[in-house]
């Protein structure tokens, strides 16, 4: 609770019941009431939270077993840290239910409430329940058991609540806890449109457009039209587009118009647009409007539509042809960004599989809106991350470099710069802050140099990126949109409230607020999936665990982020048709491949290329890969397996991640990982049942091996902890292979469960296994094999392409470009918000970071080489 806010403080001397909740006190008290007075159900559904009152009365429907349950849940806590996770509760309840013989209790008002719960919080004598009944609408319960005192939390209070397990929490008093610096963003918001029901979550854009354009015309003044002002602002290299000068007002536009289309109509409609330009010109419009007579005229008969009547889906047709966007500026800072050798490298995977994906598809689909506009020019996509001089052998020390499969893209590297000089080594992407501000500078500098002028559009990646994106589209004034990829703070549990002691290791403090500073300053955020939003019924989403959290000592969090508000869009990638395509088209496969394949797999050669050799070379193969990181959790699926009999009689293992000698990473958690891999396989004797390949960094041959394991009946395993959207998982299936991925993120939303594929809880390994083995032992006749690949490659037809996402981006960028200048959606207050946040706290923490790094010698290890002069 801050010392601007109003409430009971935190601690349980100070519960107060108010007057609605006054029965609650009484029986708190000792004045109890008959359980039939009150079995009214808690239908969170239909509710955006359960009072006081009614958690009381659902605890009394069974109190004897709940109560134990809870009991159960006080003890867990306090060896467990004091946080539970959101299963515990449900899991504790179920035993109590069995142990009594009473299978209603499940059925009941508490099971349900149990059920919405996503977070326990235990600190004797109470305990704290963090329940969402809907999507994005959270809730916050303090119970004190031996008392049965009940009372409803603030959101500030049951973070002060939650910082009490911790040392730094400890070390607080009450009057100290008031002045605990609180985030909140929500004041800056209250008068932007939300969304309010759960569904409308991720098609932001729909929602804008319809909120928004029937206002667009409430001026009475004639002179002003928000579409013609913002046409007016149209230009490419200082020459108009579409508008010229001399259209000044909406009544000059209308007439423009009437005139154009008299003529137009007179012309053939498959005339160039070359043929109208001059007369066009005299009247007052310039080249953009399509590339012939009838793609102009329709494009103006678009406009003069809106001008009449307002439509959100006319709004956005006519916005997606407008010549905005032609020079595109993506982030991605970190790790080794190259087209060769360096998948498999620290913190370089399906991030830069993605983006080169991503800008080969936006060029296509860029120079398709170019030629339909009718104009003759270039556009160009320049990917930015850090140059690096030491390159390991990898292409990341040159400054340009063309990307293979296009004409107009290009990858830009600079370098990281500090008043030491240049970064000469690759460090680890949670060590990277200090040199991002300098790198902002750098990078808009280089930007000019290249595209002589100001990109028309930035996407930032991963959460260096988009604080780069953030710091640069507020100095260039530009629109932005961020991809995660990944959010930290979800793939770490509890990281944030324990975030002392995992700073020295992962820099949390930094992260999560460059997280939280970015989010908040995107013009819109796009997102493979809606579980990366929001979750779904039972899991919270990447974006929704940041609304409220904590970080004792540091800051509290009471409102970061608002998954119902309309910057949210999904917009879901693909696989490269080129590289990955069904096992069965037998006139594409890579045949030439197959002895080298052949020899990957089955081979009797291990280090320093593999570990372990299969004996059984008929069985099917269970096939992962990642990199070799804790919460890929490659070690837990090698553990999986290991300890089930089943899945080890029906498969082999082959696992393809990072490196099988521990001595040749500099990256402790891939080591650590390492390490853990080998003993897995010395203590469960996995050798002849598992094969474990360093890391493949050729994408065409690795699309082969995904089609061979086909061939071989096999499936592929996505075991992650989390996983924000799953590429891996869209390639194997694109591929034909049955997949299993984790329930933990997006591939629970690409595929279908028990049609499509199968979902796996990586936290409950004993049943994955059983559902693998049932599977492998079913497949045996080949139909149910069969059925699975087919369901999932129409699947992936049907949702993940990249020509869809390249059509989509395209149209949200200039949306919002749109909104951002005549509605004033940049939200300037918040902005200014975040630039004082960002100076006042994340500067700072980057600062201690820097003046740790260096005391430990990381600089040193890291090679800077003085430059002349200090970084400008």
């Amino acid at each position: 609770m801050s010392a601007f806010s109003n409430g009971p403080g935190p601690g349980c001397e100070s519960i107060k019941c108010s007057s609605n909740s006054c029965n609650m006190h009484r029986q708190a008290s000792g004045i109890t009431e008959s359980p039939r007075a009150r079995s009214k159900a808690l239908v969170f559904a239909e509710s955006y939270s359960a009072s006081a009152q009614d958690v009381h009365h659902a605890i009394v429907e069974y109190r004897e077993e709940i109560l134990e349950a809870l009991h159960r849940c006080q003890e867990e806590g306090g060896k467990s840290g004091g946080i539970l996770l959101p299963h515990r509760l449900v899991d504790e309840l179920q035993r109590a239910a069995t142990k009594a013989n009473k299978p209603m209790i499940m059925g009941g008002d508490f099971a349900r409430l149990a059920q919405s719960c996503q977070e326990v919080v235990v600190s004797e004598p109470c305990m704290g329940l963090a329940l969402r009944p809907i999507i994005g609408m959270w809730k916050y319960i303090r119970i004190c058991i031996n008392t049965l005192t009940i009372e409803e939390l603030s959101v500030s209070d049951y973070l002060s609540f939650k910082e009490g397990l911790t040392e730094a929490g400890k070390q607080l008093d009450a009057r100290e806890r008031l002045w605990t610096l609180e985030v909140d963003l929500e004041p800056f918001n209250s008068s932007f449109p939300h969304m309010s029901r759960p569904s409308s979550i991720g098609d932001g854009v729909r929602f804008l457009n319809r909120h928004l354009s029937s206002r667009l015309f409430t001026t009475p003044h004639a002179t002003f039209n928000p579409v013609c002002d913002f046409l007016r602002t149209l230009q490419t290299n200082g020459d108009p587009l579409m508008v010229g000068k001399r259209i000044t007002d909406v009544n000059a536009m209308q007439k423009a118009l009437t005139k154009a289309e008299q003529l137009l109509l007179r012309c053939d409609a498959q005339a160039p647009f070359a043929t109208v330009a001059a007369k066009l010109q005299e009247i007052g419009l310039e080249r953009g409007w399509g590339n012939t007579v009838g793609a102009a005229l329709d494009t103006m008969h678009l406009l003069g539509e809106l001008l009449q009547a307002p439509d959100a889906e006319l709004l956005q047709e006519f916005l997606g042809r407008l010549p905005i966007i032609f020079n595109v500026a993506i982030l991605s800072p970190h790790g080794f960004f190259g087209q060769k050798d360096v998948l498999g490298k620290p913190d370089t995977g399906g991030q830069v599989v993605y983006i080169l994906d991503m800008v080969r598809a936006l060029e296509r689909e860029m120079l398709k809106r170019i030629h339909a506009q009718g104009l003759n020019m270039e556009p160009q996509i320049i990917v930015i991350t850090r140059l690096i001089p030491e390159a390991l052998g990898t292409s990341c020390n040159q400054r340009i470099e063309r990307i293979e499969g296009t004409e107009h893209a290009k990858i830009l590297r600079v370098p990281f710069r500090s008043k030491a000089g240049i970064l000469r080594k690759w460090i680890s992407r949670f060590e990277v802050y200090p040199y991002l501000e300098q790198f902002t500078m750098d990078v808009a500098r280089e930007l000019r140099k290249e595209l002589g002028g100001r990109p028309d559009f930035i996407i930032g990646n991963y959460s260096d990126g988009n604080l780069v994106a953030s710091l640069l589209s507020s100095y260039l004034n530009t629109t932005m949109c961020t991809i995660a990829h990944a959010l930290e703070k979800t793939k770490y549990p509890d990281a944030d409230v324990h975030w002392k002691k995992l700073d020295s290791q992962y820099h949390f403090s930094c992260q999560f607020t460059a997280d939280l500073i970015a989010m908040n300053a995107s013009d819109f955020i796009i997102t493979s999936t809606f579980q990366e939003i929001a979750g779904d019924a039972d899991t919270v989403g990447q974006y929704e665990s940041h609304t409220a959290f904590t970080m004792p000592g540091l800051y509290r969090v009471v409102k970061g982020v608002d998954v119902f508000d309309p910057k949210f869009n999904i917009v879901s990638p693909g696989a490269d048709p080129e590289v990955y395509f069904p096992f069965y088209e037998a006139d594409r496969r890579l045949t030439k491949l197959h002895p080298g394949i052949v020899d990957l797999l089955f081979g009797s050669d291990e280090a320093p290329r593999a570990k372990g050799v299969l004996k059984d070379k008929k069985k099917p193969i269970l096939f992962s890969m990642a990199r070799l990181d804790r919460v890929k959790n490659l070690t837990g699926l090698a553990e999986l397996y290991a300890k089930s009999d089943r899945l080890r009689a029906v498969c082999n293992l082959v696992i393809v991640g990072g490196i099988v000698d521990p001595s040749q990473t500099k990256d402790v958690e891939e080591k650590e990982q390492c390490e853990r891999m080998h003993a897995l396989i010395k203590e469960y004797k996995l050798e002849g049942q598992l094969r474990w390949l360093v890391a493949q960094k050729d994408r065409v041959a690795n699309g082969e091996l995904y089609r061979y394991i086909a061939d071989t009946r096999g499936a592929f395993v996505q075991p992650a902890l989390y996983e924000a959207f799953g590429l891996t998982v869209i390639e194997a299936m694109t591929c034909g292979l049955p997949c299993f991925a984790t329930n933990r993120g997006g591939p629970a939303e690409i595929i279908k469960n028990g049609l499509s594929g199968y979902h796996i809880d990586p936290y409950h390994p004993e049943e994955a296994g059983n559902i693998m083995a049932d599977f492998f032992e079913a497949a045996g006749d080949g139909s149910a094999w069969d059925k699975i690949s087919r369901a999932g490659l129409e699947r992936i037809r049907s949702r993940y392409t990249w020509e869809i996402y390249a059509e989509r981006l395209m149209t949200l960028s200039r949306v919002y470009s749109f909104w951002k200048y005549v509605k004033k959606l940049d939200r300037r207050e918040a902005r200014r918000y975040l630039e004082m946040f960002y100076i006042l706290r994340l500067r700072p923490l980057i600062a201690q970071m820097k003046a740790a790094q260096d005391d430990v010698g990381l600089t040193e290890a890291a090679g800077v080489v003085q430059t002349d002069g200090d970084a400008k």
